[in-house]
């Protein structure tokens, strides 16, 4: 396997999957143990990344094809339960690549720690002293991580917000720090804590809680792709979508579902990377109401030859440092598998398969509509359950999608008509 795009990849088995897959990322066999073994995460390593460990919990990872971005070829692990989500973008992934693929872009790697001060006697006044004192705060903060700040890294900048709340006005400091490869919930929060005294003399108020943001607003992952017309069925499809998209950007109700689709993507690849679903789960939610109004996260447009272009930009906090990454053994090699060599890259990453999802969905939703794809799979997976294998599985898939009874009982009933 030498590039991403691969003709007839699912008719594989997962044994030569796994084998074209490392020939293409160069992974070791050790790495294709770790992945294909069930247990790679072993009690004692699982002990030590949470509470009260009493077992571990699998799910199906799946590799992602056809993937250029910045016109290079990924092949994107991705772990995730619901059928559909991998052909789907990796589908679309194909589109893409007759436009050049997916351009992705991102604006650096600032988290933010708020600091939060109650009792302020003189709102305003505080907030200008605070600034006046930001050279002093910078110099509290770096002095907690020095090999941060040794590697470039470390405490920037900061913004003062003056809020009116349930109980009064609070000043609200932000601290901008650059965390680099790591995802930096420790960083800032150690900051934040550093800092508090500080704030609180300069202020005359009393800090409260001293946290990180997940709307990381300095933190963002952009990607653009070039859909032509005629590799998604021709202008009106075209303009099928965009109809689709207008929907959504419109009304949060659509909004809703239409960037559920758009997390489908990017979930996977964060949990299989070992990195923070909920994180990028509430950043990303957060960033599409930053308008006043929940929308959508993505946008679609028609370029003056008809084609159809493609955007999204969302907050990306993702590290290849600390966490899970460096513990989970499957994280690890899901990594290695992507050759990423930042944080950043990872998250243009993530926000590549994360468009490429919306596109599958959003074309099958305003064409042929979502449950025909998404059925389909969801009969091979009843079928499964009843232990139906090779073409015994086919008929009972067919069969139900065929009728429109994509039941379990439905698929048992075959099972024993097909095995008389």
């Amino acid at each position: 396997m030498k590039t991403s795009s691969y003709s007839g990849f699912y008719k594989l088995s997962p044994a030569e999957r796994l084998a074209e897959v490392s020939e293409f990322s160069g992974i070791s066999q050790a790495d294709q143990e770790v992945i294909s073994q069930p247990g790679a995460l072993d009690m004692d390593k699982a002990d030590h990344m949470i509470e009260n460990v009493i077992g571990t919990f699998q799910l199906p990872m799946g590799v992602a094809l056809n993937f250029m971005i910045n016109g290079k070829d990924y092949v994107i692990p991705m772990v995730t339960e619901e059928p559909s989500v991998v052909a789907a973008a990796s589908n679309a992934a194909k589109m893409a690549r007759d436009g050049g693929g997916f351009f992705a872009s991102n604006s650096g790697s600032v988290m933010i720690a708020q600091v939060q001060i109650l009792d302020v006697p003189d709102p305003n006044a505080a907030k200008i002293r605070i600034y006046e004192n930001k050279a002093k705060i910078i110099e509290i903060c770096n002095e907690k991580d020095p090999i941060l700040v040794q590697h470039g890294g470390g405490m920037q900048d900061l913004d003062v917000r003056i809020i009116n709340s349930a109980v009064g006005h609070m000043v609200v400091v932000h601290l901008h720090v650059n965390t680099l490869d790591a995802m930096g919930a420790n960083a800032v929060n150690t900051m934040a804590e550093a800092v508090a005294p500080f704030l609180e003399e300069v202020s005359g108020g009393t800090v409260h809680l001293r946290i990180l943001s997940n709307l990381a607003v300095h933190r963002l992952a952009r990607s653009r792709v070039h859909i032509k017309k005629e590799a998604i069925g021709g202008e009106d499809v075209v303009n099928q979508i965009i109809t689709a998209y207008a929907f959504a950007a419109a009304d949060p109700y659509r909004a809703a579902t239409h960037n559920k689709g758009i997390m489908n993507g990017i979930v996977p690849v964060v949990l299989a990377t070992g990195n923070d679903t909920r994180a990028i789960e509430s950043g990303a939610h957060a960033y599409a109401s930053r308008s006043g109004q929940y929308t959508s996260l993505t946008t679609w447009e028609k370029d003056q030859n008809g084609d159809l272009v493609g955007t999204i930009e969302l907050p990306m906090a993702v590290g290849l440092v600390g966490g899970a990454t460096k513990i989970h053994p499957t994280a690890q090699v899901a990594v290695k598998m992507l050759g990423v060599k930042s944080a950043a890259e990872l998250g243009e990453i993530i926000a590549s398969v994360g468009l490429a999802q919306n596109l599958a969905a959003i074309k099958a939703l305003a064409t042929e509509g979502i449950q025909r794809g998404h059925m389909s799979l969801h009969a091979r997976n009843l079928a499964s359950v009843t232990g139906a294998k090779g073409d015994i599985l086919d008929k009972i898939v067919d069969k139900m999608v065929k009728e429109k009874k994509v039941r379990l009982e439905y698929a048992q009933e075959l099972l024993k008509e097909y095995t008389k």
